[in-house]
């Protein structure tokens, strides 16, 4: 019989609302000890019975919901959402073979990130139940959807906040490069030496909108990584594309992937801090037409907001500051504790810095791979932003 907790009263009120989260703070009781990772049945006040989650009592995420009913089958069920998130994929993206198979929470599988490559599947994993559960997991990709490569490539921070250990696996196959595509640019992937899981799938959609404004257009491509938007620019035509990353293997990367689509117009890749590049810029009198700005998260947590509005604000000044007159600024944040509205604020409060005007021109979020659950806040993190600077 699966270990039971109760909930305080009113408390299941945001879960019954679609929210996946159960804090431990909302728990009154438990019954039966469970577990770390334990399958878990969640009851309200009344001792109703409101849905089924993996239990972690070192978390303040006490239990991450992956039913509104009593699971008998944990495998059936885990085969089904896999299934489901496969298939929407491929319904977004018929000609594609690699993207973002499961977003976690979006796809009801709490604490689980698959990112497909090909036949390559690299798994995140926060959350006790779905790394006590991972042997099914590796089975049903095996099985199910033909997976020659399967391994982790985790976060250490957020598998700390859950009490796993951080290290990485490989359960089937091993770490060999990957070549992809997004639809039109290529990209060879080096797990070994790539960021996050090896590609930031949430810009993919975001790139292509580059194309609408880079033919014959002098391009900065900062925060380059493997080189996305940038490739993109020149793809379409821009005259010069300049790739700037403080990682000089991500540079080298940008510039494998450059050759690799056979781009031809006038490029520079430089290892370099963004700040400082675009200080010698202003300094220099040099200027862009296009300048593409995509950050790391600065924010990790409520506390580092403050600090991290200071740090997007100067980051968002500068660049403005590297745009020719009607040129393009194109931003981002992929930090969740920074909310849409406060971004705007805070790309409006530097252009005031400078002394121009801004006209936002688009406004995204994250790629169609990474659907977003509207009762839970938690899905949505990215901001991609356009703006034409006068």
């Amino acid at each position: 019989m699966n270990a039971k907790i109760y909930l305080k009263k009113n408390e299941e009120r945001r879960i019954k609302a679609g929210h996946l989260w159960v804090f431990s703070n909302e728990i009154a009781g438990t019954e039966g000890d469970p577990q770390n990772g334990d399958l878990t049945e969640v009851y309200d006040y009344k001792k109703n019975l409101t849905g089924t989650g993996f239990y972690n009592k070192n978390s303040l995420i006490a239990l991450r919901l992956i039913s509104s009913v009593k699971v008998d089958d944990l495998k059936v069920l885990f085969r089904t959402r896999l299934t489901s998130a496969n298939e929407l994929r491929k319904k977004l993206y018929p000609g594609r073979d690699s993207y973002r198979m499961v977003f976690s929470e979006s796809d009801f599988l709490p604490g689980l990130i698959i990112d497909k490559y090909n036949s390559t599947f690299v798994m995140q994993v926060y959350s006790a139940g779905m790394e006590k559960n991972i042997d099914m997991l590796v089975d049903i990709l095996k099985s199910d959807f033909s997976a020659e490569n399967i391994f982790t490539k985790n976060e250490e921070y957020l598998r700390k906040l859950e009490g796993i250990d951080p290290e990485d696996n490989i359960y089937l196959g091993e770490r060999k490069r990957e070549m992809i595509s997004d639809g039109l640019i290529k990209y060879e992937i080096d797990f070994e030496k790539g960021q996050k899981t090896g590609f930031y799938f949430d810009q993919s959609d975001n790139r292509f909108f580059i194309e609408k404004l880079a033919a014959g257009k002098t391009v900065l491509d900062a925060f380059c990584n493997s080189g996305g938007f940038g490739l993109h620019a020149a793809k379409a035509g821009a005259v010069s594309v300049d790739f700037i990353d403080s990682s000089a293997n991500e540079i080298q990367s940008a510039e494998n992937n450059f050759k690799l689509n056979e781009l031809s117009c006038d490029s520079q890749f430089t290892a370099d801090d963004v700040f400082d590049f675009l200080e010698k810029c202003i300094n220099e009198k040099r200027k862009f037409d296009i300048v593409m700005i995509d950050p790391p998260a600065f924010a990790k947590n409520r506390k580092t907001v403050p600090v991290a509005k200071k740090g997007y604000e100067r980051l968002n000044r500068l660049a403005i500051q590297s745009v020719k007159d009607n040129g393009f600024l194109v931003t981002s944040s992929c930090s969740h504790h920074i909310k849409s509205d406060e971004f705007l604020e805070i790309i409006n409060n530097a252009s005031i810095k400078t002394g121009r005007k801004i006209q936002l021109v688009q406004f995204n979020s994250a790629s169609l791979d990474h659907p977003q659950i509207p009762s839970m806040p938690e899905t949505t993190y990215l901001k991609f932003a356009v703006f034409r600077i006068a």
